[in-house]
């Protein structure tokens, strides 16, 4: 898959189908979208191409200090999208000048004149330009005055709700990360370092790895107490995370902490390691004493250890 960030030495093709949009998290209406082009390139003979943002417009145009949370990073929406078997994507700079481009300008003078589109495939609910104001019906009068095949793909759904990324956002948001994964059409996770804690996960007999995103504004999981998989050193381990402000010790600074079903972690400290949220397993609860804690952990353990038959 070939990668393009600058325009200047880029040569122009002589034909593609493509797709332009921000695939804020690639999710199953996503991966439609990109299964078509890649699908209608092969059956004409010609480059599948896709245009994205990076970084996402909402974090540029969205003046307020707390920013859209991301699903995914740049790095891991690539690695799905080669998978599927895009030929180019063009990265765009998403920058305030950019955004005051209109879409008539954006089509006339990047799109046709680079890519040369016989095909566009956008999502049912797509918008670009200056405004959003490229969207479907503006974008079907425009192939139609340059003899462009179009196709608007529908909205996917599940269990009655249009799969979208805010909608998985709220999902997580609310614990339902298995759901999440669903719509998602993969698992839900993020990127993070290993850092020194207080010691208490080996104080009860239960250590454990303390985790922070390696990057700004990731989105995180609502607290409780997940099923794991964590990535790392070559290996994939099994294990539960408590995500919250540990109540039981009377805490208030919110911690993520990983219990790996291995007999040591501690070489863990300072590496970066992916963590995976498989399924929620309760709220966090605050424990009348360590003891009772040390009960609910052991719990907690043989319900992962039971989760584990179906992610093997």
């Amino acid at each position: 898959m070939e990668i393009v960030r600058i325009l200047d030495n880029f040569k122009p093709l002589e034909g593609s189908v493509l797709s332009i949009g921000s695939y804020d998290g690639i999710h199953r209406g996503h991966l439609e979208i990109v299964s078509s082009i890649v699908h209608h390139g092969r059956a004409r003979g010609i480059t599948s191409a896709l245009i994205t943002f990076e970084p996402h417009p909402r974090h540029i145009l969205d003046k307020r200090n707390k920013k859209l949370p991301m699903l995914m990073r740049l790095e891991e929406k690539l690695d799905i999208i080669e998978k599927i078997g895009i030929d180019v994507v063009y990265i765009i700079n998403f920058t305030n000048s950019f955004s005051k481009i209109t879409a008539i300008d954006f089509l006339d003078k990047i799109v046709v004149p680079y890519f040369n589109p016989e095909c566009i495939i956008i999502g049912y609910d797509h918008h670009f330009g200056h405004n959003r104001e490229g969207g479907p019906d503006f974008l079907n009068e425009y192939c139609k005055r340059n003899t462009i095949d179009i196709e608007v793909v529908k909205p996917v759904s599940d269990d009655g709700h249009n799969i979208s990324s805010t909608r998985i956002r709220e999902l997580i948001n609310n614990g339902f990360v298995r759901r999440a994964n669903f719509e998602l059409g993969s698992v839900y996770g993020f990127n993070a370092k290993v850092v020194k804690g207080a010691g208490r996960g080996k104080e009860l007999n239960f250590p454990t790895a303390n985790v922070i995103p390696l990057h700004e504004n990731q989105l995180m999981p609502k607290s409780g107490v997940y099923f794991i998989r964590g990535r790392f050193i070559g290996q994939n381990a099994f294990g539960m995370c408590n995500f919250g402000v540990r109540p039981t010790f009377e805490e208030n600074d919110l911690v993520m902490e990983i219990h790996f079903f291995l007999k040591e972690s501690s070489e863990l400290y300072g590496k970066e390691i992916r963590v995976e949220f498989l399924e929620r397993i309760r709220d966090e609860k605050k424990f009348p004493s360590p003891k009772h804690l040390i009960k609910q952990l052991n719990k907690d353990k043989q319900k992962c250890l039971e989760l584990k038959g179906k992610y093997e």
